[in-house]
């Protein structure tokens, strides 16, 4: 991008955030207060009706308050984007528009949290107390190693989802992506040589479902700032650990000769072209820094035309975006129930993912399924039916869903109905949206009707 069009960009990305309000979220009521009995059943006296009933059996938050439709989009500002540890203030735009993401492709409502705290038992402390409010966690821009430790221990106390997204979200869309450009490419997944430049929470994360698909750990090499990551080395952390080759097979030139794949979760600028030529045939090269990626496509591809490229921008083929997965996790993971977010249900959505790509023909808004098209666009109306539902059966499969969904054709059409590509129409499936407020507008309840339970 020309450093006209960057500028002109930051130019229209703050006007965008400042007007005509600030910010990019507001909590907009979902029950009309017009008159004065609107107000009693609202606030004083009628409130404490639906207090008491909460009261006497819990369970029952689900049908008087939002919780099961609202998640908690946190973090502490440690690992924002591509820039760092700016804190939590500044991680706020950042937690809105995660907000908007969950909002637009799945109905689901957020409050963004930004804690200004880096102890990692402390803000332990601080999540877990928020479990009444929330039907889900979401956790978000949060460093390395802290981010792996944290999750853990929320996933241990809390028993609502808990996701931190920087991790298993990428790691669901690049399991998709790669799944299918080993289709494209002719592989098998247990005989891939892989090599990640990275070592940080998404690049663990990655590997980690990349194993469960069937990549063997002695065919991945990691490196970070410090070269091949090998079991001589001092100071691993286990999560590093994990994936140590147990010898030092030397520097960049002997550890990318004849690999299959590059997998990049660094920094701008990290790979050097001239390793890419000691690739494999038609290599598979996913480099995902955001908004600069390792390398250029351009460049990967004057080095190696025969190369599958996927980048995190949008303005090329094949974004691994995290929009991609985590809106229908969630939005299953609420639907259902569930207490936790299992492995099983983040493979569910990584092979709905891949699946819905393969199914996807040449048509004028896009290639179709092949190289330049591995993964669905992120506007997709089906993946919302779609990822969702698989989640929901995982959910089941994996026993951490309270609330199983046994209808699972009718499941689809309700999500269809309210969000994907069918405009809402009456039907006997459940309730319907009607007008919430004195200004008439719509709301989307999120409620699975009595068919679905």
């Amino acid at each position: 991008m020309s450093d006209s069009n960057s500028a002109d960009l930051r130019r229209a990305a703050l006007e965008y955030h400042e007007f005509p309000t600030p910010g990019k979220i507001s909590v907009t009521p979902t029950k009309q207060l017009i008159n004065q009995r609107d107000l009693a059943l609202a606030y004083s006296p009628g409130v404490a009706a639906a207090s008491e009933a909460i009261s006497e059996d819990p369970a029952a938050v689900f049908r008087y308050t939002a919780r099961g439709n609202l998640v908690g989009v946190i973090t502490n500002g440690t690992a924002v984007l591509g820039l760092g540890a700016i804190g939590p203030l500044a991680a706020k735009p950042v937690m809105e528009g995660k907000a908007v993401l969950f909002k637009k492709f799945a109905g689901i409502d957020v409050f963004d949290i930004e804690i200004n705290e880096n102890d990692p038992d402390k803000l332990v402390d601080i999540i877990a107390s928020l479990e009444p409010t929330f039907g889900g966690i979401n956790l978000e821009d949060i460093k390395a190693p802290e981010c792996f430790e944290i999750e853990e221990r929320l996933k241990a106390r809390m028993k609502i989802p808990v996701m931190h997204d920087d991790q298993h979200g990428t790691a669901v869309v690049v399991a998709a992506a790669l799944r299918n450009a080993l289709l494209v490419t002719g592989r098998d997944m247990a005989a891939t040589r892989l090599v990640c430049v990275g070592a940080g929470a998404s690049a663990i994360a990655c590997l980690d479902l990349l194993v469960e698909m069937g990549l063997p750990r002695p065919n991945i090499c990691m490196l970070d700032s410090g070269g091949l990551v090998h079991r001589g080395r001092n100071g691993l952390n286990k999560y590093k650990a994990r994936f140590a080759q147990e010898t030092d097979l030397g520097g960049w030139e002997q550890v990318m000769q004849g690999a299959d794949i590059l997998l990049c979760l660094s920094g701008p600028g990290s790979v050097d072209p001239v390793h890419l030529r000691r690739m494999a045939a038609r290599p598979i090269v996913m480099a995902l820094a955001n908004p600069t990626p390792e390398i250029m496509p351009e460049i990967i591809l004057a080095e190696r035309p025969d190369a599958i490229v996927c980048t995190g921008r949008s303005d090329y083929p094949n974004q691994v975006n995290n929009a991609l997965g985590f809106p229908y996790i969630f939005r299953a993971a609420l639907d259902c129930g569930a207490t936790a977010i299992s492995e099983e249900m983040k493979l569910a959505s990584a092979m709905a993912l891949s699946d819905l790509a393969r199914a996807t023909p040449a048509s004028v808004d896009n290639v179709g399924f092949g190289p330049l098209y591995l993964i669905p666009d992120v506007l997709d109306p089906r993946l919302l039916p779609v990822v969702a539902s698989a989640v929901v059966l995982a959910a089941a499969r994996s026993n951490v869903a309270t609330r199983p969904i046994s209808d699972i054709d009718a499941y689809k059409y309700e999500l269809e109905t309210q969000y994907g590509a069918l405009k809402p129409k009456k039907n006997n499936r459940g309730p319907q949206s009607e007008p919430a407020n004195a200004g008439g507008e719509a709301t989307q309840p999120r409620r699975m009707s009595a068919a679905l339970a």
